[in-house]
């Protein structure tokens, strides 16, 4: 009997070596392995908890450390954090590309902030009547094309994705009026000096966000 399980173990043993040996001279059966045996420990982790498993979902996600920022960028993100009631992770994030955008463009970081606080509040999933969408509203089906470089129009909803193309929309807007109050003028898509203060209401929330980033205004007293 101890002889037959000697013989099994080494049988065993040997289907083992020989299944290691192919996975490693095969690495396309050895990806359809790991495949299948992702694919089975996901069902597994679906039926015990109850919930899909998407192990990739954390890529997708517009986040990052607000203490990881540069100090001028933390301070905004707590500011902006508190006063518009969001997640500091995510605004964080978005502040991050702000500044990366706005020195690539040459235009100040916290103006596109304050167009985009004005726009949406920081809701990427505004909607306007019009058809004005996204964190910086942008008219969707207007600059179609801006966003084919992103994947499609779908992008619009996506926080970085709306950030850079209403900025592009922005510069534009303000080389083609030749001023920042003119160019806001024409974002809001009108060329009348009368815009419903909207342009006053921009270029006030951009002087607070100069402050809070500076560390000037007290996040507690950031009220709208």
């Amino acid at each position: 009997m101890l002889k037959n399980l000697h013989r099994s173990l080494s049988v065993f043993g040997l289907l083992v070596i020989m299944a290691v040996a192919t996975l490693l001279f095969h690495p396309d059966w050895r990806n359809v392995s790991e495949w299948h045996l992702l694919s089975w420990l996901q069902e597994r982790q679906e039926e015990h908890t109850g919930l899909g498993v998407e192990l990739d979902a954390i890529e997708r996600v517009t986040a990052a450390n607000p203490s990881h920022l540069p100090k001028e960028q933390a301070n905004l993100t707590q500011w902006l954090s508190k006063k518009y009631r969001v997640a500091p992770e995510p605004i964080g994030a978005i502040v991050a590309q702000a500044y990366e955008t706005g020195r690539k463009v040459r235009l100040e970081p916290t103006l596109i902030l304050a167009v985009m606080a004005i726009e949406s509040g920081f809701n990427p999933f505004a909607q306007s009547p019009v058809g004005a969408q996204g964190l910086m509203q942008v008219m969707t089906k207007v600059h179609s094309e801006k966003y084919e470089h992103f994947g499609g129009k779908l992008a619009a909803f996506d926080p970085l994705s709306n950030l850079r193309v209403g900025t592009k929309v922005l510069v534009d807007c303000i080389a083609k009026a030749g001023s920042i109050e003119g160019g806001l003028r024409q974002y809001l898509g009108t060329t009348s000096n009368d815009d419903g203060g909207y342009t006053a209401k921009v270029l006030q929330e951009q002087e607070r966000m100069r402050d809070a980033a500076k560390g000037q205004i007290k996040i507690q007293v950031a009220l709208k």
